[in-house]
C-alpha cells in the first residue's frame, strides 16, 4: 500500500498514525506558541490602528502630497506583513500539529526531522511575499487617488469590483482545490513530504502557497472595508477559519461568494 507522494507503510509521514500521537504536553506548547505569535501581531494592529485615528489627517495626507519614500514603503510592507501573521496564522493550527507529530513519530524511530519551527517559518514567509505584492498595490492605488487616509476605497467602482472578483473567485476550481488541500492536512503531507530542514521549510512554503490560493482575493476586500479596520480584518479572519475547519466551510463560502457578487452589483447601480 502506498500514498500519492509514493509514502510507504512505516514511513514518519504517513498519515495513519497520526490521530492522537501528539502529547498534550507537545500540544499546549506549539499551541501557546502559535497564539503568542497572533497576539503580538494583534497587539501590533491595535497600537497602529489607535495611532491612526489619532493621526489621520497628518499622515494620511502627508503621504498623499508626496511620492511614498522608501521607508513609507518598507512601514506599509511591515503593517501588511504582521497583519497577515495575525490573520493568517491561526488558519494554520492543524496542519502545524500534525508536522509536530509527523516530527515526534519520526523521531521515535530515529530519523529526527526539522523542528516545527522551521515549517511554520517557510508558512510565514509565504504571506510575507505576499505582503510585498499587497504594498505595491497599495502604493499603486494611492497613487491614482483611489483610497482615503485610512486606506479605505473611496471609488465606488472600486468597491464593487473587489466584492465580485472576491465572490466569483470563490466557485473557482482552482480557490475549491487549494482549499482542499487546507481542509486535508493528513492528504497534503502525504503528497508533498520533503525531509531535512529545506524540506521542512519548502513545506511550510507550499502550504503557505495553497493558502494563499484560497485567500488572495479576500485579502483584496481590505481595501473595501479599511485596511486598518479592525473589525473587518477579524471579520475576514473568522471567515477563513471556517472556511478551512468548519464541515460546511465549501458550500459556506460558495454562499458567501454569491452574496458578495450581488452586493458588487447592487453598489454599480445608480
Amino acid at each position: 500500500m502506498s500514498y500519492p507522494s509514493g509514502i510507504p507503510i512505516g514511513h514518519p509521514a504517513q498519515p495513519a498514525p497520526l490521530t492522537g500521537s501528539l502529547p498534550s504536553r507537545s500540544r499546549i506548547a506549539i499551541l501557546a506558541s502559535l497564539f503568542g505569535i497572533t497576539l503580538l501581531a494583534w497587539v501590533y494592529l491595535i497600537v497602529m490602528a489607535l495611532s491612526m485615528d489619532d493621526m489621520s489627517m497628518t499622515a494620511g495626507e502627508m503621504m498623499r502630497i508626496r511620492p511614498w519614500s522608501g521607508l513609507d514603503f518598507l512601514l506599509m510592507f511591515l503593517m501588511w506583513a504582521v497583519m497577515m501573521v495575525g490573520m493568517m496564522v491561526p488558519t494554520a493550527v492543524p496542519m502545524t500539529l500534525i508536522y509536530a507529530a509527523v516530527a515526534r513519530k519520526a523521531a521515535s524511530q530515529n530519523t529526527p526531522l526539522a523542528p516545527t519551527a522551521v515549517f511554520v517559518a517557510g508558512y510565514i514567509v509565504m504571506w510575507c511575499l505576499f505582503s510585498v505584492g499587497a504594498t505595491l498595490t497599495q502604493w499603486v492605488l494611492d497613487q491614482a487617488a483611489l483610497l482615503s487616509p485610512m486606506m479605505v476605497s473611496n471609488s465606488p467602482a472600486l468597491g464593487a469590483g473587489l466584492l465580485i472578483a472576491a465572490g466569483i473567485y470563490q466557485w473557482t476550481p482552482f480557490k475549491d482545490s487549494c482549499l482542499q488541500h487546507c481542509r486535508a492536512p493528513a492528504h497534503f503531507f502525504a503528497q508533498h513530504w520533503r525531509s531535512g530542514m529545506v524540506g521542512a521549510f519548502r513545506l511550510g512554503l507550499e502550504h503557505g502557497a495553497f493558502c494563499l490560493g484560497c485567500c488572495w482575493v479576500l485579502m483584496g476586500l481590505l481595501f473595501l472595508g479599511g485596511v486598518m479596520n479592525l473589525l473587518w480584518i477579524a471579520a475576514i479572519t473568522f471567515f477563513v477559519l471556517l472556511e478551512k475547519l468548519s464541515p460546511w466551510g465549501v458550500q459556506g463560502g460558495r454562499i458567501v461568494g454569491a452574496a458578495m457578487v450581488l452586493a458588487g452589483i447592487l453598489a454599480l447601480i445608480p
